[in-house]
């Protein structure tokens, strides 16, 4: 906890000092800004899985909201139907923009890309990708991740995948 709070101090030094940074020294009259990186609170609730290649899957299909076929080995999820608009809308076709959250639950967290929407159980903020559950529960055991948190971020150049600890 005090290593990442460290971290954390770190990175936020070191982004208020690149954006105060001032480049006339070589011409250049603009100054560096860092972006930010989350776009509001986190979304705290249950996370479930999903994975319509499963004999035991009930629902849905193997085409995401975003058009892509589902891939149970990416770091992907579907968000509660009624978080679309905390995403960038997460649309179809050729108004689809690739939407990313930092997941985080315990000791874990990952970048996950979020190409789904859906109409999930009640409690329920996201729904991972086989790959992505099985980094929060790599058993697969518990089905469901309690208390996990999910927070939109900015952009769309984020490389999906688990945030390496330091503890």
């Amino acid at each position: 906890m005090v290593v990442r709070l460290g971290g954390a101090i770190c990175v936020a030094a070191i982004i208020f000092a690149c954006s105060s940074y001032s480049l006339s020294s070589i011409g250049i009259q603009k100054e560096i800004t860092p972006r930010p990186v989350a776009s509001g609170p986190g979304i705290v609730g249950v996370a479930s899985s999903y994975n319509p290649y499963r004999k035991d899957h009930r629902s849905g299909g193997t085409e995401t909201a975003s058009g892509e076929r589902y891939d149970p080995t990416a770091w992907t999820a579907a968000i509660q139907i009624d978080l679309r608009e905390r995403f960038a809308g997460v649309r179809f076709g050729k108004d689809y923009r690739p939407a990313y959250a930092l997941v985080a639950s315990a000791d874990k967290q990952a970048i996950i890309k979020i190409n789904d929407v859906g109409p999930l159980e009640p409690g329920r903020v996201i729904d991972l990708s086989e790959q992505a559950m099985r980094y929060f529960d790599p058993t697969l055991e518990l089905g469901l991740v309690p208390l996990i948190k999910v927070t939109p971020l900015l952009g769309d150049d984020w490389l999906p995948g688990p945030i390496a600890s330091d503890t």
